[in-house]
């Protein structure tokens, strides 16, 4: 949990600043006057004729933020983050632009030199900050730090009586991962609040399908039960859900939500997939389809608005992008195996992803917590598209965990002059798997395969399939595009959706969700069954069973419910099986664990679920073979993947009577778990009742 505020020392009981934000306020402008200078210097045209001049520059630059701000407020309110967004970046340049042309001895040419001066000056200050020491996320909230101290020495000191709850999602981690950038010295953050014995580490079963969407459905609604994948064939609807698009991840939510979500009471959902019934929902990729977009634009005033801040983010965008190329052409030229490519649009989302979205999350969450929202939950995404697409414990992949952690300790940082007493709780949705693609090793993508498996005996197969660059890495990229009209555009970025119209529905429709595969048949009413799949397409579950990179197929038979099906053998997953051998054969679960079983008959009974559920092959060493195409994947069985995590405050105890392990080390089995203890905290802290 974030340290007492005691810690910090005994508050002034006036309002006046103090020595030490007099200090930071002077450090800030003189900060920015280094900036300016350097800018200036090096620029081709532009000039000073004394550092007087630029100090003088420094200023009005920040005297100008101070006052346009409430405007740029009223006009967030109408325009949405979009609004925000623009009119920030205009809001900075015409301040500077003023600021610049009002002292006689500055010289500048250009708007466009005025914005290259603004992203020149920005990364000097990073760079100086980065020489002292300090965090080098701390521009983000520098002057939210400055106000917090004001707010707090003007609250009596019982207001921090009053607990609060912030939970960080970090999407994608494993606990093998985190334990391996303890021991790496990567994580400091979270290794000193273990050290110290503040809080502790527990793993948590992630169930299939191990995805964002159905963890976080769990985690925030406590129902997982309409979330069988990524993406899905409905068949109720005739057209393909995708999760991460606005009106679908809406549907979505409409369907699981029971209006008791974790965040229900005051909290506060930002940059996660649905909302967890909280009345302040930022960047949730479920609110965006409506006119309000992703929360009240003012919300994002600060961010937008600050000098430096903005184009700061900006140009560390651009240089992630330069780092994306480097790295990859770097795996490339080394070898490194098994890989995938690292080109394309996928570039400028790790770069939306690990700067642009981190810096403003941070910014957000920053908000809540100084405005005393009693809980607040964020999902941090930085590592898990890097791990897809490098590897999970590539050295690009876990320099991500890096930067979260410093977010953690900004954010730790905050909660000491919060109006509430913060307790902060770490937690993943899933891990992820290493190993070659089913495409790589097989020589076709899946949908070609089951293509050919159903055209001896089907002309005209139609497969739908949605690609891996229609997955979870648009989720930041469709944030950014909110807004007024935004939410629309989000809607249509991507591959478009299938049609719906029930005179042209596919024969087939396949989908990937890392190693977890499906098939619909939507021609065909209901879950279709093993001998009416037979009939029909006799060479298409045989076919699947011979390829080396798939090892069970799951499928509804009449007589004896879902049975899962290897190359030698098979297992009927349900408990009430008629007498005799639940298994014949080899046990094509047994390279997946204990947990396979019970896992897979679940899916096998979701709402939504495939006619036939593929989980790829898996070896010793836990390496599995997405059907998409990505090097480092989760949403099926094998490795890392179902391994999440949990942070939580030492003083605190896992319920017993939750769903856990008792055949493992798993703390809590199921995200429906976790939501369970997370509301029992809640109530203990008096969060709800």
């Amino acid at each position: 949990m974030a340290p007492s505020a005691a810690a910090t020392g005994t508050r002034a009981s006036w309002w006046g600043p103090t020595l030490r934000d007099i200090g930071e306020g002077l450090l800030a402008v003189l900060s920015s006057a280094l900036g300016l200078g350097v800018a200036l210097l090096v620029l081709d045209g532009a000039g000073a004729q004394s550092w007087w001049d630029i100090l003088a520059a420094a200023v009005l630059i920040a005297i100008g933020d101070r006052l346009v701000r409430p405007l740029l407020r009223l006009l967030a309110v109408a325009l949405g983050i979009v609004g925000a967004l623009v009119a920030g970046l205009a809001a900075q340049i015409l301040i500077a632009w003023v600021a610049l042309n009002l002292v006689p001895g500055l010289t500048v040419r250009s708007w466009g030199q005025v914005l290259l001066l603004l992203v020149v000056a920005s990364g000097v200050m990073a760079g100086a900050r980065w020489l002292v020491g300090g965090n080098d996320s701390g521009y983000v909230l520098g002057d939210v730090l400055r106000t917090a101290r004001s707010r707090a020495r003007r609250r009596d000191a019982p207001g921090r009586d009053a607990p609060g709850l912030l939970i960080v999602q970090l999407d994608g981690v494993s606990r093998e991962v985190l334990s391996h950038a303890i021991d790496a010295g990567l994580v400091p953050t979270m290794t000193r609040w273990l050290r110290l014995g503040t809080h502790r580490l527990v793993g948590w079963w992630a169930q299939v399908p191990a995805t964002t969407p159905a963890s976080q459905a769990g985690l925030l609604h406590g129902s997982s039960l309409q979330v069988p994948a990524f993406r899905w064939w409905d068949k109720d609807l005739d057209r393909m859900v995708v999760t991460n698009r606005p009106g679908d991840a809406a549907l979505v939510e409409r369907r699981l939500s029971d209006g008791h979500g974790l965040l229900v009471h005051g909290g506060a959902a930002v940059s996660t997939m649905f909302t967890g019934d909280a009345p302040t929902a930022l960047v949730v990729i479920s609110r965006a389809h409506g006119r309000r977009g992703f929360g009240p634009g003012s919300a994002f005033v600060r961010f937008f608005s600050s000098p430096y801040v903005l184009t700061r983010t900006l140009g560390l965008t651009l240089g992630e992008m330069v780092k994306e190329v480097y790295q990859g052409r770097q795996q490339r030229a080394r070898g490194v195996a098994p890989r995938v490519s690292r080109r394309g649009v996928y570039v400028l989302l790790r770069a939306i992803s690990n700067v642009l979205m981190r810096d403003l999350n941070t910014a957000l969450v920053a908000e809540q917590l100084l405005g005393g929202t009693p809980t607040v939950f964020v999902d941090l995404v930085d590592y898990d598209e890097i791990a897809h697409h490098a590897g999970p414990v590539r050295p690009e992949a876990l320099r991500a965990l890096e930067g979260i952690d410093r977010v953690l300790a900004l954010l730790a940082e905050v909660a000491e002059h919060a109006p509430r007493d913060y307790r902060i709780v770490v937690l993943s949705d899933h891990g992820q798997s290493l190993g070659e693609t089913f495409e790589q090793v097989e020589g076709s993508p899946l949908t070609d395969v089951v293509r050919e498996l159903m055209a001896g005996t089907a002309r005209g197969v139609d497969a739908t399939t949605e690609q891996s660059d229609a997955g979870e890495a648009w989720s930041p990229l469709n944030a950014l595009l909110s807004g007024t009209g935004g939410a629309r555009l989000a809607d249509r970025t991507g591959p478009a959706r299938p049609a719906g119209d029930a005179h042209a529905l596919p024969e087939v429709a396949v989908i990937a969700s890392g190693n977890l595969g499906m098939l619909w048949f939507p021609r065909l009413p209901g879950r279709a069954t093993l001998d009416e799949i037979t009939a029909r397409w006799p060479q298409l579950v045989p076919g699947l069973l011979a390829r080396a990179t798939v090892g069970v197929v799951v499928v509804q038979t009449s007589d004896h419910g879902p049975v899962a099906l290897g190359a030698k053998g098979s297992r009927l997953l349900a408990d009430d099986v008629p007498s005799g051998p639940a298994v014949q054969g080899d046990d094509p679960l047994a390279p997946y664990g204990p947990r396979a079983r019970p896992d897979l008959l679940r899916v096998a009974g979701l709402a939504h679920t495939g006619d036939v559920i593929l989980i790829s092959a898996v070896d010793d060493r836990g390496s599995v073979h997405a059907f998409e195409g990505l090097v480092g994947s989760h949403g099926g069985l094998g490795g890392a993947q179902n391994d999440a995590f949990l942070l939580y405050p030492a003083s605190w105890a896992i319920d017993e009577t939750l769903p856990g392990e008792d055949i493992g080390d798993q703390a809590l089995i199921g995200a429906e778990a976790v939501y369970a203890q997370l509301v029992h905290w809640q109530r203990d802290l008096g969060l709800r009742p």
